[in-house]
């Protein structure tokens, strides 16, 4: 089943990159009490997430900062390479969400099968924004090299 406005997040642990490596992350704890914006990419250092879709939230940072309390980029990545491409792309203000076994991304229906290109399972192209666990507004980008709903731009225009 895929998520929708109105549902609740599951609790699944997640990992960010932690001064002493991978820091695991309950996502039930990490979206309480807060307006979180959460958007996914299919794959760190893929083109589309690296040269459209991650720069937008980076831009965007402070504008989406003063109208919520977070803002996090979910990828079917290890922790190491998340922070690595969090220095790579001056994402410091985003909060890096490493799903390695797309234990997340399958909980909410968002998993693709991306292995005729070598990638395993991966994450459609999404963004969310989350009020204490509940999804307030979700846009997927199906169609490849577009990013319209999913976009920095159209969350905040959500907002």
């Amino acid at each position: 089943m895929t998520i929708a406005k109105g549902d609740r997040l599951p609790d699944v642990t997640l990992f960010i990159s932690g001064a002493e490596g991978p820091q695991p992350i309950a996502s039930g704890k990490f979206f309480a009490g807060r307006k979180v914006v959460l958007f996914a990419v299919p794959g760190a250092f893929t083109p589309g997430c690296s040269n459209t879709h991650m720069p937008g939230f980076v831009v965007n940072a402070d504008k989406l900062l003063d109208k919520v309390d977070a803002v996090a980029c979910l990828a079917v990545n290890d922790a190491f390479v998340m922070g690595a491409w969090q220095k790579d792309q001056n994402a410091e203000a985003i909060t890096m969400l490493a799903d390695g076994n797309a234990d997340f991304t399958r909980a909410i229906g968002m998993d693709k099968d991306a292995s005729a290109g070598g990638m395993g399972v991966r994450s459609l192209r999404y963004a969310m924004i989350i009020n204490d666990g509940v999804v307030e507004y979700l846009g997927v980008d199906t169609q490849r090299g577009v990013i319209e709903a999913s976009s920095a731009e159209t969350i905040l225009s959500q907002l």
